[in-house]
């Protein structure tokens, strides 16, 4: 289980709450701590834990938008902030001109999303 700081309520196992930051675009093309190259465009995430391609459905708690992000690197490295998004996630669910946002997390298992979605966090 993940360390969690105060600011992260964690429902159960598979889905928690807190912030969320996105990785700066200067970071594109470098190495995450997994050995994949960061996309800005892609759909990927930081977690201090969570192993590496565990999927996650990412909800902004203040507008309801919705991305899937494949975990694939460690971080982040700001105490109160669970997950560092990719540039891309960030944007589609609107934390990219705040820089935070509140979030909602769940795991996902490989069966809950459409294989053409699942190709789309692997690219």
């Amino acid at each position: 289980c993940s360390v969690i700081s105060l600011s992260i309520v964690a429902k159960d196992a598979r889905s928690f709450q807190g912030k969320a930051s996105f990785y700066a675009r200067k970071f594109n093309g470098r190495r995450t701590s997994s050995g994949e190259r960061y996309k800005n465009n892609g759909y990927t995430a930081a977690h201090r834990s969570l192993p590496y391609g565990t999927l996650l459905e990412v909800t902004n708690k203040s507008n309801g938008k919705k991305a899937v992000v494949r975990v694939n690197d460690r971080g982040p490295h700001r105490r109160k902030v669970l997950l560092d998004l990719s540039y891309a996630a960030a944007k589609k669910i609107g934390i990219v001109r705040r820089g935070i946002g509140n979030v909602r997390v769940r795991v996902l298992s490989k069966q809950e999303i459409p294989n053409t979605l699942y190709a789309s966090v692997h690219n």
